[in-house]
């Protein structure tokens, strides 16, 4: 992301624009003033490795464990690697734990975690409502930041951003979204976040034309607020997303693509600082960039 957008974010929401650049943008920048912040990594497979070297890299950011549910006791890039969540969190005493690892694993972790006011930064997909309430009021009782967020990547946060606000202005709007073969939900949690913000900013939901005849079920896909969802699983992708809307005459798309786990990185970082100023749950990095 450029500087010059950097600086309209930071001064649109308050933050520092440095909060979520990369190293390499950062350089000649004052860094973050905050002490040296303990993060634990939850989820030990690509995701999370590349975690703990992106945190493993921000001088004052300190990985100092990895915990898998999964996993045996070792060692990943020289940090030890825990099974069992509570004495990892008793022997670590982190400050912010990452996560994205499933929907099985992450409430166990989340209670754990604020019973002990540990913060959290958490990715994981597929999460029930039910959970995410549950999360929402125990942050808020605890006074423990959380920030929950369906995608970190900084290009497809503006994208969900730029679609909401193109929702006022169209009446049929589609969204197709693209993961790897192992992604394990669909639809993704940031098209189910996109179609939402949509309609939410609108009096109605969208036109949503169903065919005559359907020749084979469910070929127009999924659909929420009267938005269209459809899901491409395929080997070579990564995650990518078309938001098309349709008029009289034309059409808009709004398009991200993330090419590499490398894209979520700076939102990561940038996350992992924001959470400690937090006293309650926040969902999804719009809020912390001040885009509303």
């Amino acid at each position: 992301m450029g500087l010059e957008l950097a600086r309209v974010l930071g001064a649109q929401s308050g933050l520092l624009p440095v909060a979520f650049l990369t190293p390499s943008l950062r350089h000649g920048v004052q860094s973050h003033p905050m002490s040296d912040l303990r993060v634990v990594v939850s989820g030990a497979g690509k995701m999370g490795r590349q975690i703990g070297q992106a945190v493993a890299a921000e001088e004052d950011l300190s990985a100092v464990a990895f915990l898998d549910g999964l996993a045996t006791t070792g060692k990943i890039d020289h940090l030890p690697v825990y099974s069992d969540i509570a004495t990892c969190l008793d022997e670590k005493t982190p400050d912010v734990i990452i996560d994205f690892t499933n929907a099985a694993w992450t409430p166990g972790l989340a209670e754990a975690a604020l019973q002990r006011g540990i913060r959290l930064v958490i990715g994981t997909s597929g999460l029930s409502t039910e959970f995410t309430d549950w999360l929402e009021n125990e942050a808020k009782s605890r006074s423990t930041g959380v920030v929950l967020a369906a995608n970190f990547a900084i290009g497809a946060v503006l994208m969900m951003h730029f679609a909401k606000q193109a929702a006022r202005f169209f009446d049929n709007a589609e969204i197709i979204e693209l993961h790897h073969d192992q992604k394990v939900d669909s639809p993704s949690g940031t098209a189910k976040m996109t179609a939402e913000m949509m309609r939410s900013a609108r009096a109605d939901a969208f036109t949503h034309p169903l065919p005559e005849k359907e020749t084979l079920p469910n070929a127009r896909g999924a659909e929420l607020g009267g938005v269209a969802i459809h899901s491409v699983r395929l080997p070579g992708l990564v995650a990518h997303q078309e938001v098309i809307f349709g008029g009289l005459g034309q059409t808009l798309t709004i398009r991200h693509d993330s090419t590499g786990r490398d894209s979520f990185m700076p939102g990561v970082i940038m996350a992992t600082r924001e959470v400690m100023k937090l006293d309650r749950l926040v969902v999804g990095l719009d809020q912390l960039f001040g885009l509303t």
